[in-house]
């Protein structure tokens, strides 16, 4: 029941393993890493950049703004690569790849000319969040086209507009939160402060709620399993990270204010 209520808003599962396995791949893996970062094992970047309990010292560091160039830019790369490999698709494909790509391309050009570092992150930590994008972006590109290639019965409920007006949603409230947080710190400052502004009233992580939000609008813009899989699994994982976050604030400022959740305002 559950499933045939699914496929009024999916296209059908593509005839490829390689597609299925990997939105279970994705769906697992993002939700147990959101588990393990509310467990306190967190990915080591941001402000948990140093939170590593092995030898650091045989650790290769990167800066933030280096590390993160490198987490965004192959997934942006397989965004415009993917206008060439799979061109006229008709306007469900353009708009799939336009706002991957422009996703990415986003958070490049934010980590160039907006964000502002203090610390470092771990090449091992690196590496698993650049094939995560990476993948993703390929993947639900690849989806997409096979939508159309194996000629899969279009959804009964067509999301593909109403997606497209949460995708601008979500990309311009991160934008937005991004913007505020670079405010924080004067030149040369690389302490933390309690972020104020928009959202910041209401939860401490608005930029990961504007994130998921950019993936439930990819999603029904794509309307495929694979994108599904993804956005849910991004979900646990940035919720997981929320947590993980508000509990570092509340342990390192005493007048941070208590009613400020996670991610999800007045619940979580």
């Amino acid at each position: 029941m559950v499933m045939s209520a699914l496929l009024k808003f999916l296209f059908p599962p593509p005839p490829s393993l390689v597609v299925s396995a990997l939105s279970v791949v994705s769906l697992v893996s993002l939700t147990n890493t959101g588990f393990s970062e509310m467990r306190g094992k967190h990915l080591n970047y941001s402000k948990f950049w140093n939170a590593t309990t092995g030898d650091s010292s045989k650790q290769i560091k990167l800066s933030s703004r280096a590390g993160m160039l490198m987490l965004y830019t192959p997934a942006f790369l397989a965004g415009v690569v993917s206008f060439f490999i799979f061109p006229n698709e008709g306007l469900r494909s353009t708009l799939l790849q336009s706002a991957v790509t422009l996703h990415f391309l986003k958070r490049d050009l934010e980590v160039l000319f907006v964000h502002k570092y203090s610390g470092y992150m771990y090449l091992d930590s690196a590496i698993p969040i650049t094939l995560s994008y990476f993948v993703s972006a390929a993947t639900m590109t690849y989806s997409q086209h096979l939508t159309v290639t194996e000629g899969l019965p279009q959804p009964q409920i067509d999301l593909m507009y109403p997606g497209v007006a949460v995708f601008l949603i979500g990309i311009i409230g991160n934008f937005y939160h991004h913007y505020l947080l670079s405010k924080l710190r004067g030149e040369g400052e690389k302490e933390y402060k309690i972020p104020k502004g928009g959202l910041f009233g209401l939860v401490i992580c608005p930029h990961y709620l504007f994130e998921i939000t950019v993936f439930y609008g990819i999603s029904m813009i794509s309307q495929t399993v694979y994108s599904l899989c993804f956005a849910i699994g991004t979900t646990f994982y940035l919720v997981g990270r929320s947590y993980a976050t508000r509990k570092w604030y509340l342990s390192k400022f005493e007048d941070f204010p208590k009613n400020v959740k996670a991610v999800i305002p007045f619940i979580f």
